[in-house]
């Protein structure tokens, strides 16, 4: 399978994985055959591209560090947990499906076949769903892994940020999904979200406070030029830090209604280019670049030699410079695929994305 951006998606193919709907159910499962019609709803719920089969990658696999039931899980808590809030006026809130969707995220984590393959799935625009706060919940908990964080750890983790944003059901919903610049006043507005969500969390008793913090320190920058209490360095707890780091790749990545998503490689720089400024360059190190990768596999690369083809591998040791197969020398098709491995062959670089 190979990942092709939708432009290129012809009548015909086969869908290699499953797309999501806004609500983290199955959309589409994996082998369904696409005509015109279902390409065309497609683009327009905002998809824009998506894993076909391929003859010539057949033997690349591709797998989902979490599944498709554990997002809905997740997905489903989140709703409840919104549901409830409003109900009980932000008291008294039973935490209990939040504590199993992250369990089970944990699980299949740590039982994954390959940590390094894709970890966020392909959907549309997300404009009313909790698809963000479940992403970031993924990178964040990858990470503490990284740093061998025991299940009691990354429990505590991966609570607080699966409910990083709780405070935005405060926040009117015309600013919050305003598809123009937010002006001072309503930027501001926004920024209390962190405060709101720590206030509705620390008053829970199934919550420990330092997941609570969470909530309220998402937001702090490593050099202090962060929101709401300008903290620095080591002042932001280590699960705030993590949280920063998450949020920021999980953002940049994901297509919204008013601007599209970077590349995964895009965002990946900008992570390691604020490094000991935006965010701690300890976690960048020893976290963020061990499990999360610039170059998902099943991607499309062009080489510095001119050819283009796709990711088929990660390489652990060297995650900028994956296993790949080239199909193509510009427009021209090669006779036989050529595999490279590109730890090995430092002089070829990749030089753009191209998923055709």
């Amino acid at each position: 399978m190979r990942l092709v951006n939708i432009a290129y998606v012809e009548d015909g193919d086969v869908l290699a994985r499953p797309l999501l709907n806004p609500n983290g159910k199955v959309l589409l499962q994996a082998g369904v055959k696409l005509t015109r019609n279902y390409i065309d709803k497609l683009i327009n719920m905002g998809f824009d591209t998506m894993f076909i089969e391929d003859d010539t990658f057949q033997d690349v696999e591709i797998y989902s560090a979490v599944s498709a039931k554990t997002r809905e899980i997740a997905y489903a808590s989140l709703e409840k947990l919104s549901s409830n809030l409003n109900e009980s006026h932000h008291h008294n809130i039973n935490l209990e499906d939040i504590k199993f969707a992250v369990q089970n995220i944990i699980n299949d984590l740590l039982y994954s076949e390959d940590l390094l393959n894709n970890v966020i799935e392909i959907q549309g625009y997300d404009e009313y769903t909790y698809h963000h706060s479940v992403n970031t919940t993924i990178i964040a908990l990858l990470m503490g892994i990284a740093l061998g964080w025991h299940s009691g750890k990354l429990l505590e983790l991966g609570m607080g940020v699966l409910m990083h944003d709780i405070g935005k059901i405060k926040i009117s919903p015309e600013i919050l999904n305003k598809r123009g610049p937010l002006t001072t006043e309503e930027f501001e507005e926004v920024k209390k979200h962190a405060e709101y969500g720590f206030e509705i969390l620390r008053r829970n008793r199934d919550i420990n406070l330092l997941s609570a913090h969470v909530a309220l320190q998402h937001q702090e920058r490593w050099d202090g030029s962060g929101y709401p209490r300008g903290l620095k360095g080591t002042e932001i707890h280590e699960y705030g830090r993590i949280a920063a780091i998450a949020d920021v790749y999980e953002a940049l990545t994901s297509k919204r209604v008013y601007r599209q998503a970077m590349q995964p490689y895009e965002a990946y720089e900008y992570v390691i280019a604020n490094s000991d400024k935006l965010f701690e360059g300890r976690m960048i190190k020893n976290a963020f670049t061990k499990y999360i990768t610039p170059y998902p596999t099943g991607c499309g690369v062009r080489l510095s030699n001119g050819m283009r083809g796709n990711v088929i591998k990660q390489n652990p040791a060297f995650s900028t410079r994956p296993y790949v197969r080239m199909t193509h020398e510009g427009e021209v098709r090669l006779i036989a695929p050529i595999d490279y491995n590109l730890a090995e062959h430092p002089s070829l670089m990749i030089v753009g994305i191209e998923n055709k």
